[in-house]
Parts: C-alpha cells; sequence; structure tokens
C-alpha cells in the first residue's frame, strides 16, 4: 500500500461507479469510435477509387490503385497517427491531459471533412489531397490513444478500472461496425437511384459520374461523431493524478474531484510538497532508474503491440483481397462500380457483428476478473492457431462448399485478437508507468503497434499477391501469396506470447501501487506476476 496516500487519489480509487465514470467513457470512447472508423473506412472505397481513376481502356477486369498509391492510401493515415502518438502522448504530459485532448478532436474532425474534397480532378491531384489530409487524420487520431487511455485509467477506481479502459477502446469495434454500415447505406442509396451495368457488359458505363461522391460521403461522415464531443471534452475537469502528481496543485485536484465525486476532499498540500520532493518520483524518461524499474515493461508493452498491429491491420485492412481470393466475393468485373462497395461493407461488417465488436466486449466483462495477462495470452495463442488452422488447409478453405467454415475461423481470429492482445495492450500502458510519464510511455507503445501496422499495410498488400506472375494484380510483383502470408502471421502472433512474459499483472491495484510513486519501497524489476484463477 502507497505510504502518504493523497486522499483525493485514495477516494478515486475506493469510489463506487458512478455516473461520471459512465460519462468518461463516452466521451472518451466517442473519439475511439471515430478513430477506428476513420482508420478503416479507406478499406471500403479503394476498390472505387481505382475504378474511378485508374481505369484503362480495354482492360478485361476494372482499374485498381497501383501498388505505390495503395500502399499510401493504406499506410499514410498509420504514419500520422504514430507521429500523434509520439508527439501528443509527450505533451500530455507537459501540458495536461485536457489541454490536448480538445487539439486532436478539432483536428480529427477538420481533417475527416479534409478528405472528402479534393484539388482538381486528375487522379493525382485527388490521391496527394486524400493522402495529404489522411496523414494529418491520423496525426490527431494519434493523440487520441495515449490521452483517452490515460484520461480513463486516472479518473477509474481500482476494482473495474481495466473494464472502464477496456470499455473506451471498445468502441472501435462500434466505429468499424458504423463504417461498413454507412458504407452499405451510401452505396445502395446510390446503385439504386443511378444504376448502371456490369463492368463486363459496359466497362465505362459500369462506372457513374456520381460514384465519386460515393467515397466522399464515407469518408467525411467521420468528422460527425468527433464534433458531437467536443462540447463535453471541454467540460471535463483535468484529472486529479496529473493535477496533484506532475502539476503539484492540491487545491485544485481536490476542488475538481470534490465537484466529480459530489464529496468532501481536503486541500493536501504538505502532502503534495513531499512526493515531489522525493527523489524516486522524479526520474525521468532516459535514466537509469527508469530502465531499472519499467525497462522491461516498456519493452513488453510496445514489442507485443507492435506484433499485434502487424496481424490486426494487415487483416483487417485487406479484408476485401482475402474474401476475393477464396472466391466469397464475386470477380470485380461481374459488378458495377457502387454495389461492388457494398459488397465488400457487407462482408466487413458480418465480420464486425460476429467477431470483432463481440470480443471487445467480452474483453470489458472478464479483464478485472480475470485478469490482463491471461486474456492476452489467450488472445495470442488462439490467434496463433487459428492463422495456421487457416493457412496449412489453404486450399480447403477457398472451395465452394468450405467457404463458411473459412468465414466462421476468420471471424474467430477477429475475436480473439479483441477479447485479447487488440485489448490488453491498450490498458495495460496506461496503468504500470508513472504518472509524469504515464500518456507519454503509452504513446511511445502505442506509436510501435502503429509501425507494426505500416508493417502489416505495406507488407501483406505486396506478400498476398500470388506467386504466379501471371496472377498478380495490374503492377504488383509476384509474392508469398495468401497462405504463406497467414503462416507469417501466425508465426508473429506466437512471439506476442513470449513477450507478454515481460508484462506485470496490473489487476486490483492503485496505480500509485503499480508504479511506485509515494510507496516504502520501489516496484519489484521482474516481470513476475501472481498469475491470475480462473
Amino acid at each position: 500500500m502507497a505510504r502518504n496516500q493523497l486522499g483525493v487519489l485514495n477516494a478515486l480509487d475506493l469510489a463506487k461507479t458512478q455516473w461520471y465514470h459512465f460519462t468518461a467513457i463516452i466521451i472518451a470512447g466517442m473519439g475511439f469510435f471515430t478513430d477506428a472508423y476513420d482508420l478503416f473506412s479507406i478499406s471500403l472505397v479503394t476498390k472505387l477509387l481505382g475504378r474511378i481513376y485508374y481505369h484503362v481502356d480495354g482492360a478485361a477486369k476494372p482499374g485498381t490503385l497501383p501498388p505505390n498509391v495503395a500502399a499510401a492510401v493504406n499506410g499514410v493515415a498509420f504514419c500520422g497517427t504514430l507521429a500523434g502518438q509520439l508527439f501528443f502522448g509527450w505533451l500530455g504530459d507537459k501540458l495536461g491531459r485536457k489541454k490536448v485532448y480538445g487539439m486532436t478532436l478539432m483536428l480529427m474532425v477538420v481533417c475527416s471533412v479534409a478528405s472528402g474534397l479534393s484539388f482538381g480532378h486528375s487522379a493525382k491531384g485527388v490521391i496527394a489531397t486524400l493522402c495529404f489530409f489522411r496523414f494529418w487524420l491520423g496525426f490527431g487520431i494519434g493523440g487520441d490513444y495515449p490521452l483517452s487511455a490515460t484520461i480513463m485509467s486516472e479518473y477509474a477506481n481500482k476494482k473495474t478500472r481495466g473494464a472502464f479502459i477496456a470499455a473506451v477502446f471498445a468502441m472501435q469495434g462500434f466505429g468499424i461496425l458504423t463504417g461498413g454500415i454507412v458504407a452499405l447505406i451510401v452505396s445502395a442509396a446510390f446503385d439504386h437511384a443511378y444504376s448502371a451495368p456490369t463492368y463486363e457488359v459496359n466497362p465505362l458505363g459500369s462506372t457513374v459520374p456520381e460514384a465519386d461522391y460515393v467515397w466522399r460521403i464515407i469518408l467525411m461522415f467521420g468528422a460527425v461523431p468527433a464534433a458531437m464531443t467536443y462540447y463535453w471534452r471541454m467540460k471535463m475537469p483535468e484529472t486529479a493524478r496529473y493535477t496533484a502528481l506532475v502539476a503539484k496543485n492540491a487545491k485544485q485536484a481536490a476542488s475538481d474531484m470534490s465537484r466529480v465525486l459530489q464529496v468532501e476532499l481536503e486541500a493536501e498540500e504538505q502532502k503534495v510538497e513531499q512526493i515531489s520532493h522525493d527523489p524516486s518520483n522524479s526520474f525521468g524518461l532516459f535514466t537509469k532508474e527508469f530502465a531499472r524499474r519499467h525497462g522491461l515493461h516498456l519493452l513488453g508493452t510496445t514489442v507485443c503491440w507492435f506484433l499485434l498491429d502487424i496481424g490486426y491491420y494487415s487483416s483487417n485492412l485487406f479484408q476485401k483481397d482475402i474474401f476475393s481470393a477464396i472466391g466469397w466475393i464475386p470477380a470485380a468485373q461481374t459488378m458495377n462500380a457502387i454495389h461492388e462497395v457494398y459488397v465488400v461493407a457487407r462482408a466487413q461488417t458480418l465480420i464486425a457483428l460476429c467477431g470483432t465488436v463481440p470480443g471487445y466486449w467480452f474483453t470489458v466483462a472478464l479483464i478485472d476478473r480475470i485478469g490482463r495477462f491471461f486474456i492476452q495470452v489467450m488472445g495470442f495463442f488462439f490467434m496463433t492457431v487459428f492463422m495456421f488452422a487457416l493457412a496449412i488447409p489453404y486450399h480447403h478453405w477457398t472451395l465452394k462448399e468450405n467457404r463458411i467454415g473459412f468465414l466462421i475461423m476468420y471471424s474467430l481470429t477477429f475475436f480473439f485478437a479483441n477479447f485479447g492482445p487488440n485489448a490488453t495492450t491498450f490498458v495495460v500502458p496506461a496503468e504500470i508507468f508513472p504518472a509524469r510519464l504515464r500518456s507519454t510511455c503509452h504513446g511511445i507503445s502505442a506509436a510501435c503497434g502503429k509501425a507494426g501496422a505500416i508493417v502489416g499495410a505495406f507488407g501483406f498488400l505486396y506478400a498476398a499477391q500470388p506467386t504466379d506472375p501471371a496472377k498478380t494484380e495490374a503492377g504488383y510483383p509476384p509474392g508469398i501469396g495468401v497462405k504463406n502470408s497467414l503462416i507469417v502471421l501466425g508465426v508473429i502472433n506466437f512471439f506476442g506470447i513470449l513477450f507478454t512474459l515481460l508484462v506485470p499483472e496490473s489487476k486490483g491495484k492503485s496505480l500509485e501501487e503499480l508504479t511506485g510513486e509515494n510507496e516504502d519501497e520501489a516496484p519489484e524489476t521482474s516481470s513476475s506476476r501472481t498469475v491470475p484463477v480462473v
């Protein structure tokens, strides 16, 4: 138990679940809803962009984005997200969580709208504009990761902290699902209003001019949920842990939390002064003391997130390619441009509904019962198993009568990613690092995750191409094929199990107990933990 624990922090740790907890989940969660919508909605419209801007007269198949353009469109937002996670994570510890929180949201609103606009009508002008604004959209999204996680962890009580942080992250599932639903509605409406022949019948007529509005509306809709929560974000008080432990303002911390918790709290200025002068509470990120106490923890959180995102984002962004490879989505030339958006959105929505969303909420329900460590190891284990189960008998799954089985297995990989490391890699870095470095360390961990997403987004694009040069998409060199790509992802998931051993269990402990802030003894530097009892 922490010595000299501040009354305001103790009150937060022991507080019963109240309305302000749910308010914080909704406010922070809507940011993540927008993040997921914006990051994954691009995969719904890339085929349409290829048809509109890269049509080749006389070609047997519809136009597709050239390799370098497809890589840029899919990956540029991740590059922005990585930069944003590092920058805003650091800024959140320097200026405070609340001040930075509004900046990230406004950046997301403006760039969501701007992503649907373009300078000129040429392919170069449209794609350059799209990539420019998606980079800055990603930059804003990046800031949301460390700030949302840190704010929720510092507001929550220790008994249900894991569930609250996981609930914020679970809004990502609804963002992915909403992206699919919006694409379904928009594409169905346009397909009904502007009926067009298939590409086989009339290559030029299969893409009506109005199709250009479809992708723009889908991308611009991402601004709506973000704009709706801006006012409430600005009304949230700064977290007491930042105000007391970092800003050293005991009066403000007590005043803010008295209002939130609706109890009278004393401003313990003398205790805050003692804590601030304690050498154990002043070491920086690039110090031997940090390396001794938290070096292995940071290595564990960064590598686990990196490995997870290689598989998670490559699978999510290229669902349409995997479904096409097994024949679950009809050949592009048998559809018109808008109907293809509908078919891709339907497939992605079904996967989100069956595997992605339920997995998040299983984590929310069980994380404070069975612990972060168990869920992460279990998730990586089953992701490994299902990737190999898809890859080894791959030919079996491509047969028409077995496609439903493939879909079920593929859904289960998403289920165990979300009832597993996709949630826990977000939760744990918000709990195990000191308050003055919490946002920074979460940002570093998340940025390593996005580095993995970039590897997945760029690497899978090329790796999944068939080994036969005659069967590759236009402009792509031969790859290793979907089967071997899935085997590689399975091996990556296995290494995730090993690196999870470096991450401590944080279930049921106060943040100060975990980080060693104002403790009688420094926390253990090993990765030992109490193995949870199921």
